[in-house]
């Protein structure tokens, strides 16, 4: 290509909140012979799930390692402009008062509980934490649903404020929103960027559905283009929560469909843990591989 990588992508001021001047990226992109994406063959998705500002050291939930991703992330889609039909971005989307924020809890001395905390249902029950936002029927039917949904293995966590609607954190970070949309322009191809995580009542891992919602959320529109795409790309953040979670709940609605699930990639390279969960992280990824069929491969060892 005649634009060089770093011409498009400054990597020391990943995470940093640089100014992004998109006239000039476009300008550059423009410059650019390349075959629109609508005539790819085959079509290929990069799905990016939650490549924002909050998620990146320095940020308000920042993810370990999520500055090296971002770099093998733009890497990826530099080197295979060519090949790689569409990007697809989820963007966790909150507002304060959610009900896995302190605001929404407090115990009998009205103290909100600190980042990390968890809550269950029998914490409710016992009034060790009571809702001060939420009405308190709807916050114990979701503790409760989450709970028996999980076998017992998922509890409500208390997370730092985070992504919250119209602010900084929660925007795609600079660096990789500036090579999204140079692949755009040089690609003739429109990024799809799906919000998740808006319902108060609900927290959402996950790109298609809630871990549980009273109305019954099931992106449509996500699980089409899925099944729509030849091969799919996946990297993002956390590994060990969101990503994980899309990557099962694709994998789960898509289990009758082994066509489907076996064009999945996992880009290891491009998504890290939260501390603490890296083994059980690498575990879940194996499993993903051997039930479904997935593929588990480093960015660098991919070449369109």
């Amino acid at each position: 290509m005649k634009t060089k990588y770093e011409q498009i992508v400054n990597v020391a001021n990943i995470g940093r909140r640089s100014k992004i001047d998109l006239n000039e990226i476009f300008s550059m992109a423009e410059q650019e012979i390349l075959l629109p994406a609508q005539y790819d063959t085959p079509k290929r998705l990069l799905l990016c799930i939650d490549v924002q500002n909050d998620f990146i050291e320095g940020g308000n939930l920042a993810v370990n390692g999520s500055v090296g991703d971002v770099k093998r992330i733009t890497r990826f889609i530099y080197n295979n402009m060519n090949g790689i039909s569409s990007i697809m971005c989820s963007l966790d989307t909150h507002v304060p008062q959610q009900i896995f924020h302190p605001c929404w809890w407090a115990n009998s001395f009205g103290e909100h509980p600190t980042p990390y905390t968890i809550i269950t249902y029998d914490d409710l029950r016992a009034n060790r934490w009571h809702p001060v936002i939420g009405e308190l029927k709807e916050t114990a039917q979701y503790l409760s649903k989450i709970e028996r949904s999980g076998n017992g293995k998922k509890k409500l966590c208390i997370w730092p404020y985070h992504c919250i609607s119209g602010t900084e954190g929660c925007n795609l970070e600079n660096e990789f929103a500036k090579m999204v949309y140079f692949h755009s322009m040089a690609r003739r191809s429109q990024p799809i960027m799906v919000p998740k995580g808006t319902d108060p009542y609900s927290e959402m891992y996950g790109i298609l559905k809630p871990e549980y919602s009273r109305k019954r959320i099931f992106n449509t529109k996500v699980a089409l283009a899925i099944e729509r795409y030849d091969e799919i790309y996946i990297a993002g953040e956390a590994a060990s929560h969101c990503v994980l979670e899309s990557v099962k709940q694709i994998g789960e609605h898509f289990k009758l469909h082994p066509e489907v699930t076996r064009k999945i990639t996992i880009l290891s390279d491009c998504t890290s843990p939260i501390s603490g969960f890296k083994s059980s992280t690498i575990e879940a990824f194996n499993n993903f591989q051997r039930f479904y069929g997935m593929n588990i491969a480093k960015s660098t060892s991919i070449h369109f």
